[in-house]
């Protein structure tokens, strides 16, 4: 078969419907090519023309009616398909643009909230207070039971968020028997007795952990010794002030600088509080809270060494109140340290909006010897 007309390839035929619907039917006879001989006498073969890129695209179309109908046909599909790759040759003006949506109205700031549940955290609080303020001033050896429980709470708090997230397995009753002795030995026999307290709990958790496979031995005992001095050994500097002659006094001027200390740098922290302290340990310190925490602590201080312990003065509660505000925000960030390393935000839940009994003790035991060797050069030991 012949090339046909526009639409045909080389030697594959009609590309359409056959017959071509403008011919009408096929005469009967026999043709050359098999198609009838009109059709063999009126259809030409379509000239080649060869393509160039500089040629101009209307070298592809001759001249005349045919030329000119495929010529303008060929732009309608480049009109339809080119899309932006013709864009010189459109001659519409260009769509405007939507209008752009309405400004949003500024959102009013939102006020602050606290992170924890205040109202069981005031009243948790009052309700610790006044267990100590009666421990305190009826019978001392009450106050020593009350330090007792709260250090083999928080011993057995810090060893179950050790097992729980490092797998590490201290031995919780050496260190809870120890403990428990180490603050009653420090009340009775002051510091020797609460040094060789802790040596023989050391002792203790080093024995106790050998009836166990030695697989973890060397980790288990350090964490253990770790456990011993954090917790029950800092706590026995407590009944230390407990056992001079105004021991209720030397404690509560203890609790209060240490309260007033971390009530100042959450208060102004929370209002001002603007350049973080130690943002990958506890970003919610801040270098405004530990002034406020500082100017609290020192006013605290000077009142309770002016009218509370025996022979203080005021200067002297300025320079306590210093030295309790910076220790009691570096025990807030070495507990804070622990956490994060144990990837845990409170280590228990047994205090209502405090976390667990550590989480409280975190300022108060690092504060403690602190208070007491302040105490005893200011105003001897009692």
């Amino acid at each position: 078969m012949n090339d046909s007309s526009w639409g045909a390839s080389h030697g594959a035929g009609y590309a359409g419907a056959w017959p071509p619907p403008d011919q009408g039917p096929l005469p009967a006879g026999p043709a050359a090519d098999g198609h009838g001989a009109r059709y063999t006498s009126e259809t030409q073969p379509m000239p080649i023309v060869p393509v160039f890129p500089d040629a101009g695209r209307d070298a592809e179309f001759p001249e005349g009616p045919s030329g000119r109908a495929g010529r303008e046909d060929r732009d309608r599909g480049a009109a339809r398909l080119g899309g932006p790759l013709f864009r010189d040759e459109n001659t519409q003006e260009p769509m405007p643009s939507p209008p752009s949506a309405a400004p949003q109205q500024p959102q009013p700031p939102q006020k602050k909230r606290a992170g924890r549940d205040l109202r069981a955290a005031i009243g948790v609080g009052v309700g610790l207070g006044a267990v100590i303020v009666a421990s305190l001033f009826i019978v001392k050896a009450v106050f020593v039971g009350v330090i007792a429980v709260a250090v083999v709470v928080g011993l057995w708090e810090l060893t179950t968020r050790l097992q729980e997230r490092k797998q590490i397995n201290v031995p919780l009753v050496p260190l809870a028997i120890g403990g428990a002795a180490m603050v009653a030995a420090g009340y009775v026999r002051g510091a020797e007795g609460a040094w060789v307290a802790m040596a023989l709990t050391a002792l203790a958790v080093l024995v106790w952990r050998m009836t166990e496979p030695p697989e973890g031995y060397l980790r288990d005992v350090t964490a253990g010794v770790f456990a011993a001095f954090y917790v029950p050994f800092l706590a026995t500097f407590v009944a230390l002030m407990l056992s001079a002659d105004d021991g209720p006094e030397r404690v509560i001027t203890f609790l209060v600088l240490t309260v007033v200390s971390d009530t100042g740098a959450y208060a102004v922290g929370w209002r001002f509080g603007k350049h973080k302290l130690a943002p990958r340990i506890s970003p919610g310190k801040t270098r405004e809270g530990l002034v406020g925490a500082v100017a609290f602590a020192m006013a605290a201080g000077a009142l309770c060494m002016q009218f509370l312990v025996d022979d203080g003065t005021w200067w002297q509660g300025l320079l306590i109140g210093l030295a309790v505000a910076a220790s009691a925000t570096l025990g807030d960030l070495g507990e804070s340290m622990i956490k994060r390393d144990l990837g845990i935000k409170d280590m228990g839940t047994l205090l209502p909006g405090h976390g667990g009994i550590m989480d409280r003790l975190d300022s108060l035991l690092p504060t403690a010897p602190v208070v007491w060797l302040l105490l005893v050069l200011f105003v001897g030991a009692g």
